[in-house]
């Protein structure tokens, strides 16, 4: 399930081709439900994301044309929150005003945490509360696209020679290297060289980056000053630039929860070379289903494809 290939205009006649999907797994082990959620807000502000597992639209009114907004969640929880809690992100941005600049985009997602915070303690449920990564990119009409990242989904940037992260995973390997505790060859092989289903910071979960023995309500934004020197250049709120020769793959963690996920990383220079985003898509899927990974665990799937093109058609095409 997903949108359709969208050709939207962005920043000054540039053009970007989009598309997004979202599946309950791939192999013959498969989760009950999928917990994942995305949103795609488009230049016309049509927003595409799922609602009770199954795919949803709505319009959203006074949005600016031009302006974009990616997002991938993966719910994670007990009592069966974890798809409501992504839903409820995936929900609250669409209530967000369009943003330009970091400070204003941080300052509402940090509204939305907290608020959501307050609704699921407000449940008084035993155990931890529910939570869900976020990785998103607000891309305005005018200027650099904003990325704005909590958790271990990951934005990965894809040209013909390599396929390299763009964000810092917050998992217990990274608190480690940020104490000095691990080198960059074993933050490496610990986090994407092999998976584990652990996490130091979550959207509405809170976080365990300051203090790992306690989980603190609040969410820290890494940056030069706290990541080690081989991860400085990539904060967690940031303006980046899209490059024309290069795909764009905001994804879950399901793409690489399998025993040796650099080894499946290193195929998607090719699954990508196919030209469109919609291409692009339907390989990555098709190679989860037809070639998994050694070791695939089950998870869900969701992904958001984007390329840059020079030029392009005086209008958007919208999803049917």
């Amino acid at each position: 399930m997903g949108t359709e290939t969208m050709l939207e205009s962005v920043n000054g006649g540039r053009w970007l081709d989009l598309a997004a999907g979202s599946r309950i797994g791939a192999g013959p082990v498969q989760r009950q439900e999928n917990q994942d959620n995305y949103l795609v807000i488009n230049g016309a502000g049509r927003a595409d994301f799922l609602r009770s597992g199954q795919g949803a639209s709505a319009q959203v009114g006074g949005w600016p044309p031009g302006q974009l907004r990616l997002a991938v969640m993966d719910g994670m929880g007990g009592h069966g929150h974890g798809r409501e809690a992504a839903e409820l992100v995936a929900a609250g941005l669409l209530a967000i005003p369009a943003c330009s600049e970091l400070a204003a985009l941080s300052h509402h997602l940090e509204q939305l945490h907290f608020a959501l915070q307050g609704r699921f303690d407000a449940l008084h449920e035993a155990g931890p509360r529910p939570g869900t990564t976020l990785t998103m990119l607000e891309i305005p009409p005018s200027g650099s696209p904003l990325l704005w990242h909590a958790g271990d989904s990951r934005l990965y940037e894809i040209t013909q020679a390599a396929a390299a992260p763009l964000t810092v995973d917050h998992v217990p390997a990274t608190v480690l290297a940020m104490a000095g505790m691990l080198d960059e060859a074993a933050w490496w092989r610990h986090v994407h060289g092999s998976h584990a289903p652990q996490i130091a910071q979550a959207f509405i979960l809170g976080n365990t980056l300051v203090d790992p023995a306690r989980l603190d309500d609040g969410l820290v934004g890494l940056d030069a000053a706290t990541l080690p020197p081989w991860l400085r250049a990539l904060p967690d709120r940031r303006a980046i630039e899209l490059r024309p020769d290069a795909t764009y793959l905001l994804a879950t963690d399901g793409f690489w929860s399998c025993r040796d996920p650099a080894e499946f990383v290193a195929r998607w220079p090719r699954l990508f070379a196919r030209g469109d985003a919609q291409a692009g898509l339907e390989a990555l899927f098709a190679e989860m289903e037809e070639r998994p990974p050694v070791g695939l665990q089950p998870d869900n799937l969701t992904a958001i494809v984007l390329r840059l093109r020079q030029g392009g058609r005086d209008e958007t095409a919208l999803p049917a």
